[in-house]
């Protein structure tokens, strides 16, 4: 059983130098120890996910142009999360208004090559599949 993913989450990327936290809007209207839970479908940048500090990915095109200004240097760019697709795999049994549970164990992929994960879900004494 994992754990439930609610409002202010901590969100680490592979890529990124800082965590983020997760931003849950309460139009799911489910609670997780009150505060409201997350859906696969919370992966909107700038929305939900946040920034993580600087980009270490030579695909985000700042990170690429600043590493070039540098002679070859890796000088990591602002970070801009781009993520399209929705988490995964999310909960299999427990469904949030059609979409699944978001739970702790899932991974959200960036298009620069970033993987993001949680670090701590939210919620602490409750469970699901």
């Amino acid at each position: 059983m994992g754990q439930p993913v609610a409002m202010g989450a901590m969100l680490m990327c592979s890529m990124g130098a800082a965590p983020s936290s997760l931003s849950v809007l309460p139009t799911n209207m489910v609670n997780a120890e009150n505060k409201p839970m997350a859906t696969i479908k919370d992966n909107v940048p700038f929305l939900n996910i946040m920034p993580f500090g600087v980009c270490m990915s030579l695909a985000n095109p700042i990170t690429a142009a600043q590493t070039a200004a540098a002679l070859g240097v890796l000088t990591p760019g602002v970070c801009t999360p781009m993520t399209t697709a929705p988490w995964v795999p999310g909960s299999p049994t427990v469904m949030v208004k059609g979409a699944p549970a978001l739970n702790a164990t899932s991974v959200c992929m960036c298009s620069y090559g970033g993987v993001i994960k949680v670090q701590m879900p939210g919620t602490m004494t409750e469970a699901i599949p």
